[in-house]
Order: structure tokens, then C-alpha cells, then sequence
């Protein structure tokens, strides 16, 4: 029989996160329990950027179409040697502990892979849509410079600039075709 994995809320206590988890597609949702997995797999204390990052590349086609082909197979190499013990130097430490001002601890998850959550689902909204998607979600990892995701973007060449840019005209079509459905 395999042990149960403790369930954790998606995005934490606060009075803004208590529906967030259920603001987020079938597929996002399906990332954040696969990162909240990695995460005790690994043995780290909290989700982290990185860790929602790898999930992303491997499970969302549209994130992975973010990058050219040769930086995803990099990205996901780089990232399966990180799981199996380059990133242990990272468990000592949260990732952004101090840095996000306004973010209370939320339990299982770094201070900015928190508030990365939110800004995912109020990207979704100020899009016009009701649900955070994955590349919503890999916007604004991509735009803390401080976060271990961008930190393992850098270290795999990938320019995170383009890579912004690239994810704001995906963000740009899918606005355009979610007004021609209204």
C-alpha cells in the first residue's frame, strides 16, 4: 500500500486565499498536486517556484510552447538533476523569505510561489477569464527575478526576457480569442 500524501491547500490560509484553488483550470490544478508532490518527494519543506515550474514544462503543452524545443529538453534536464539532489544547497533556506511584502507564511508553500498563485489567477482576470492557466502562472514566475524558477532559467541560457515576451502575445491571442466568443 502507498502512504498518503497529506493534503495541502493550494494557496494557504488568508483571507484572499481561501478560493483560489478553485479559480485555477483542471490543469493548473493538476500542477499545483503535482509540485505539492515533488515537494515531499524531494524532501523540501515548501512548494517553490522551481517546483511548480518543472510541473508546468512537463505536464502543459501551451507552457512548453513558450520555449523552443532545445530549451524545454534542457530545462527538464536541468530540473530532473535538481530533484535528485543538485538543489539540496536550496532546502536550507525559503525562497523569497522576507522578500514579499504582504504575503503571510502560508504553510507548505515558499512566500513566492504564494503570492506567484495569486498573481496567476488576477493575470486570468484582467485577461477577462474566470480560471488561471498554466501560462498564466509561468508569467509571473518568469517575472521575479529573485525566484528559484528564474534562477533555473538562467542556468539552463534561457533569456527570461524573451521568454516574458513571448508569454505576453500567447496572452494576447488568447484575449483576442476569448472576445471573439463573446
Amino acid at each position: 500500500m502507498r502512504p498518503r500524501i497529506p493534503r495541502q491547500s493550494a494557496v494557504g490560509h488568508g483571507p484572499n486565499h481561501a478560493e483560489l484553488e478553485g479559480r485555477l483550470t483542471d490543469e493548473l490544478a493538476s500542477v499545483v498536486a503535482g509540485a505539492r508532490r515533488r515537494a515531499l518527494r524531494d524532501g523540501d519543506r515548501q512548494i517553490d517556484t522551481a517546483h511548480l515550474l518543472h510541473t508546468l514544462v512537463e505536464s502543459d503543452p501551451e507552457v512548453r510552447a513558450a520555449f523552443d524545443g532545445r530549451q524545454v529538453a534542457r530545462l527538464l534536464g536541468y530540473l530532473v538533476q535538481r530533484s535528485i539532489g543538485y538543489g539540496l544547497r536550496w532546502r536550507i533556506g525559503v525562497e523569497g523569505a522576507g522578500a514579499v511584502p504582504g504575503v503571510p507564511g502560508t504553510p507548505g508553500w515558499s512566500p513566492v510561489a504564494a503570492r506567484a498563485m495569486t498573481q496567476a489567477y488576477e493575470r486570468a482576470v484582467r485577461r477577462g477569464e474566470e480560471r488561471a492557466h498554466g501560462v498564466d502562472l509561468l508569467a509571473v514566475i518568469v517575472a521575479v527575478p529573485a525566484s528559484r524558477a528564474v534562477e533555473v532559467l538562467r542556468r539552463t541560457g534561457a533569456d527570461v526576457g524573451v521568454l516574458a515576451r513571448r508569454i505576453e502575445q500567447m496572452g494576447e491571442v488568447r484575449s483576442g480569442s476569448a472576445s471573439d466568443r463573446g
